[in-house]
């Protein structure tokens, strides 16, 4: 089972008088972190509506501008971008539904504002539901698209996650690509 271990009880810089000797824990009993599906959908919005509020501030005439040239994303096509990631990692991989994704485009298309939010909507819409059926175990058998998760983890947990990680990253990116163009003026 292992060896006795010492437990803090409270937060301190020395050990002293406020420490205990417990006995080890099997495995078995040690309770898995999960992540509820109330604390995904949670942070997919929030995701969301922060690239929004980007958007919101740049308005239609910079929305769709590219702010260091034809090398760098304009804002409207990150937002097309993280909707279609949300769509694949989500409705594809996890739950099976074809695919008619075209990657590339998705960093060329534009969009005015309103199109955006309407985007948004549709899609938490969306993940709202698979989240559900995710939940439910309604996944597909076919494991192939979850090999390129972080680590080898091809649980459903580590698909909800890696779609989190890409809308934070790009949410970045939209932050990045509005102070330039406030700069840029």
């Amino acid at each position: 089972m292992g060896e006795a271990r010492v437990v803090r009880k409270q937060y301190h810089f020395w050990p002293g008088e406020h420490d205990e000797v417990v006995a080890p824990r099997p495995y078995a009993t040690l309770r898995a972190m999960e992540l509820e599906r109330g604390t995904a959908e949670l942070y997919m919005r929030h995701a969301f509506e922060q690239m929004l509020d980007v958007a919101d501030r740049l308005g239609d005439e910079l929305v769709n501008d590219r702010p260091h040239g034809s090398e760098t994303n304009a804002v409207a096509a990150l937002i097309i971008h993280s909707c279609a990631v949300a769509e694949f990692w989500i409705g594809h991989v996890a739950l099976g539904r074809p695919s008619y994704r075209d990657r590339e485009s998705e960093f060329s298309s534009t969009a005015t504002v309103a199109e955006l939010h309407a985007l948004v909507a549709a899609t938490l819409s969306q993940v709202s539901e698979d989240l559900a059926a995710i939940d439910e175990g309604k996944t597909q058998p076919d494991r192939t698209g979850r090999q390129f998760l972080e680590g080898g983890d091809e649980s459903d947990g580590a698909i909800v996650l890696h779609v989190l990680e890409e809308l934070y990253q790009h949410l970045g990116h939209m932050e990045l690509a509005a102070d330039a163009l406030a700069v840029r003026g």
